[in-house]
């Protein structure tokens, strides 16, 4: 079933938000983990919800995909 006009703006205001977190994590993770004291426990975390992020974002682009029959 095809989206309406106001699912898809909302997917895509949804997936700009979840890809502009997903690239802040980067910068987090990177940054903690160039640190001489890396906090582990912190940076599993945040890699665990990139993780989750990046399922999201998936889900989301699957949705907005339409269907092709062959």
């Amino acid at each position: 079933m095809p989206l309406t006009e106001d699912e898809e703006r909302d997917f895509s205001l949804e997936l700009e938000r979840l890809r502009q977190e997903h690239r802040d994590l980067d910068t987090a993770i990177e940054a903690l983990a160039n640190l001489v004291v890396a906090d582990r426990l912190q940076l599993q975390r945040l890699k665990k919800r990139k993780l989750a992020l990046r399922d999201r974002i998936s889900y989301l682009e699957d949705l907005m995909t339409p269907d092709i029959i062959a």
